[in-house]
């Protein structure tokens, strides 16, 4: 039994003299954040544009329609929670929707050479596509024109109206995203005062616009987290 006893405590001095296998514990990264909405967002969009222009105190031509490209740069901010995304977006666009009719004698053009617009936006986020609807204040700038072949008149008019509208969001990766927006814009009255021309008295226009546009943005990653310390062993 003596015997016995002293190879095995033997053995457990051996074994405790050996070198362990064992290194330093190793610290795996934490998981990446979480997608986020939230940050400051610049872009472009390019688009087509159509509506209509009702013209009163003119007779030949009670209603006109109108239609043409659309392109410019947008820029805004973001805020999500939980789910939900609040956010304020700024764009111009230059245009060039037209409509013109010839009646009667007389020529009537109408241009429209760019557009802003200040709208909030409010959306639902399934992680990477956002579902938004948005909506505020617009303000497009129109040339119209008369000529009867003889003399003519020419203004150069802005409006202020509003927009509203809603559209899909997808996040490529954290910085860049892709969409797709419809928007409706009622710019209000204008009158003009046709003084060469063969017109009789004031002319209102109530113009009226439909767009579907694709954009892009590309988001700042304004409070990106440090990068994580990894352990060499």
């Amino acid at each position: 039994m003596t015997a016995i006893s002293s190879v095995i405590l033997g053995s457990v001095a051996i074994a405790a003299d050996l070198p362990s296998t064992k290194g330093p514990p190793v610290y795996a990264p934490p998981p990446p954040p979480a997608f986020s909405w939230s940050g400051v967002y610049i872009g472009g969009q390019v688009g087509y544009d159509w509506g209509t222009t009702g013209v009163d105190d003119l007779a030949p031509f009670p209603r006109l329609s109108q239609s043409g490209v659309i392109g410019g740069a947008h820029i805004g901010y973001n805020y999500q929670v939980s789910q939900f995304v609040f956010g304020l977006e700024g764009d111009v666009n230059g245009a060039s929707t037209r409509a013109s009719n010839t009646s009667a004698g007389l020529f009537y053009g109408l241009h429209e050479n760019e557009d802003f617009s200040i709208r909030g936006r409010i959306g639902y986020a399934f992680d990477r596509i956002l579902v938004y609807a948005t909506g505020g204040g617009a303000y497009g700038n129109f040339h119209t024109s008369y000529n009867d072949g003889v003399a003519f008149d020419s203004f150069n008019n802005g409006h202020f109206g509003w927009t509203v509208g809603g559209g899909i969001e997808y996040a490529i990766d954290n910085n860049w995203s892709v969409r797709a927006e419809y928007r409706y814009t009622d710019y209000g009255r204008q009158t003009d005062s046709p003084v060469f021309s063969d017109v009789d008295g004031f002319v209102t226009h109530h113009i009226r616009d439909n767009r579907v546009q694709a954009g892009f943005s590309y988001k700042f990653d304004m409070f990106a987290p440090p990068a994580p310390i990894v352990s060499k062993y």
